[in-house]
């Protein structure tokens, strides 16, 4: 006899005949859900999430709404080629038109309020290569962003926004920024609204792959699904060991209010391992991986001593400097990477199709990874 407290009600309701279960309640497997809703509006939908909110990155990212800076751009370019690279750009842009369409940018509080890329003294070198690369960029990109000059220098702009040791400062006009939070929550309204049972709470500890009837393996008991998608990122190597996907932790603070700042705009340093922005009135910072890359590569949550004095130099030398405003808030969330730039979507096993792996760019490619895995489902 089982030993869960669940009633009738409970079984009949929320744990049985499910035609599609997504396992992952980020924004990729929410919006894998929504779309499948779409596809098929008498189809029975759950998704499963180990937590009691997302514990991955949807819920613990800055904020960007960016598609690459130069530095970033020229990287990737060079190892993946210029046709690789349009397409990602093209699909990081059309991820984030995705997601705004999906739950309005009043919803998700977007700004269009640029990024803004830069290099210290010791970066001139590579400050010089991407100024050479705006025209590029602007030329490749132009026709996928739908505007003309996308980058431009904007350093002269540089002394009204108080950084210090800065020595240029590229800007990315079609950056914006969200908050991360408010899209989560719009994404949970919009699936509870279109009939899509979401349970928090409730890891998947195996499971069992099969053409029509995946069994799932909970604390709920055993659960049964014509078909799964797994949308768990960088915990996909739980299910399927061999997966190209590996973990990338990043670390963020958050000051205390400070008054009168104004630092409109997203920011990217050291090539993107760094980034900030004002959130209210306070000073949001992240990064730093890259000081230990090894040591970063975990799913674990947590902070550590390296990465968070070095966010706290950067505050106080770079973009408040002299000054130590009070941490209020300090957390970690785990992104997922592998050898490609595209998303890994495609089946990994019968009735199991995966959606994982957006590369440090899950707010712009998550919705639409969400979208082409659902158009994957034979429902």
């Amino acid at each position: 006899m089982s030993t869960l407290n669940l009633s009738y009600w409970e079984h009949q309701s929320f744990l049985r005949g499910f035609d599609v279960v997504v396992v992952g309640a980020g924004i990729v497997g929410l919006t894998t859900a929504i779309y499948a809703r779409q596809r098929q509006p008498r189809a029975r939908i759950a998704v499963l999430e180990r937590d009691v909110l997302p514990n991955g990155a949807s819920t613990k990212n800055a904020g960007f709404a960016c598609f690459g800076s130069i530095s970033e751009l020229l990287e990737q370019q060079k190892k993946s080629g210029a046709a690789a690279l349009l397409a990602v750009v093209q699909a990081r842009w059309e991820g984030l038109e995705l997601l705004r369409g999906l739950v309005g940018d009043e919803a998700l509080h977007y700004q269009a309020v640029g990024g803004y890329e830069l290099f210290r003294a010791s970066d001139a070198e590579l400050a010089a290569t991407c100024r050479q690369h705006i025209a590029y960029f602007n030329e490749l990109l132009g026709p996928v962003i739908g505007r003309p000059q996308i980058y431009r220098d904007a350093t002269a702009a540089l002394p009204a926004t108080g950084l210090a040791r800065v020595e240029t400062m590229l800007e990315n006009t079609a950056e914006g920024a969200l908050n991360t939070g408010r899209m989560m929550h719009a994404l949970l309204k919009r699936a509870w609204h279109d009939d899509i049972i979401v349970l928090h709470g409730c890891p998947v500890t195996q499971l069992e792959p099969a053409s029509n009837n995946v069994r799932l393996h909970t604390p709920l008991g055993e659960l049964g699904a014509g078909q799964v998608v797994l949308a768990t990122n960088a915990f996909s190597r739980q299910f399927f060991p061999a997966l190209d996907v590996a973990p990338g932790r990043g670390q963020v603070l958050v000051t205390e209010p400070i008054e009168g700042l104004s630092l409109p705009g997203t920011f990217h340093y050291d090539k993107g391992y760094y980034y900030f922005r004002q959130v209210d009135n306070r000073i949001l910072l992240g990064g730093g991986r890259n000081l230990d890359f090894a040591a970063e590569a975990t799913t674990e949550a947590g902070l550590t001593e390296l990465v968070q004095n070095a966010l706290e130099r950067l505050l106080a030398e770079v973009i408040l400097p002299g000054r130590r405003p009070r941490i209020d808030y300090r957390w970690s969330g785990t992104m997922a990477f592998g050898a490609e730039l595209a998303p890994l979507i495609q089946p990994l096993a019968p009735g199991v199709i995966g959606a994982l792996r957006c590369n440090g760019m899950g707010v712009a490619m998550g919705t639409r990874t969400g979208k082409m895995a659902a158009e994957m489902l034979e429902i």
